[in-house]
């Protein structure tokens, strides 16, 4: 199949909060990849949105936790980063703790396309692949077609069309409040610890990696009084 008949039998009939899903799973389906995921740029951290699959989604929030690894790169260059070799030399060097998690879970190279334009980014793309290697000139152009289809899914609907069928909130507003905690609970530690937003955001990723967690979900905690950061 064409390339763009691929895309457009992914997302046909789609309702728009299943768009970004639909596109992820489209990009495995064109290239060399075994997931993928995409992530909006937000101030602090970046916000998963959708993911092909669990380890996908695990990856994505691995890097919002860490604010760091290829998706973070992309976002701030406003460039593709192709990490193909997270086991050794400079990738795996470049983000060692997320290149250490990534290995464990199975994936050993990863491709960040940004979504925007060259003067804004408003999200990222991510593929992760099985095995070491660099994609083809071909692949990368195609990476680059579903980046663009992307970044029109999240910023060209017609806000008219962002409710269900059946009258549910907007389609990102689920997100959004999930999102939400993150910016309560710095706000929280802020006033607990008496540092400023990015001390405080500093300070719940390094408590979420030192559990094995995802900064949602110590955000959570903090939100609900079932965690207080007291000063050292």
């Amino acid at each position: 199949m064409r390339i763009s008949d691929v895309i457009a039998e992914g997302v046909l009939g789609a309702d728009p909060a299943d768009i970004p899903g639909k596109l992820c799973v489209a990009a495995v389906r064109l290239l060399p990849v075994a997931d993928a995921s995409v992530s909006l740029r937000s101030d602090g951290m970046p916000v998963q949105l959708s993911a092909s699959s669990p380890r996908a989604e695990h990856l994505s929030e691995l890097q919002a936790t860490l604010g760091d690894g290829p998706c973070t790169s992309a976002a701030e260059t406003r460039a593709a980063v192709l990490a193909t070799d997270l086991t050794s030399g400079r990738d795996a060097a470049r983000w060692p703790v997320f290149a250490q998690q990534a290995t464990a879970a199975g994936i050993r190279a990863v491709y960040a396309m940004p979504l925007g334009n060259d003067t804004v980014c408003v999200g990222t793309l991510d593929l992760y692949r099985d095995v070491p290697g660099e994609l083809t000139r071909r692949e990368v152009r195609i990476a680059e077609l579903v980046a663009s289809v992307m970044t029109v899914a999240l910023t060209a609907l017609p806000r008219g069309q962002e409710n269900g069928p059946e009258g549910d909130d907007l389609w990102l507003s689920g997100l959004a409040k999930a999102h939400d905690e993150v910016y309560q609970a710095v706000g929280m530690i802020m006033v607990q610890l008496g540092v400023d937003s990015d001390e405080a955001l500093a300070r719940l990723r390094a408590d979420a990696f030192a559990d094995s967690r995802t900064a949602l979900e110590v955000a959570h905690d903090v939100v609900w009084h079932l965690k207080r950061f007291d000063p050292d």
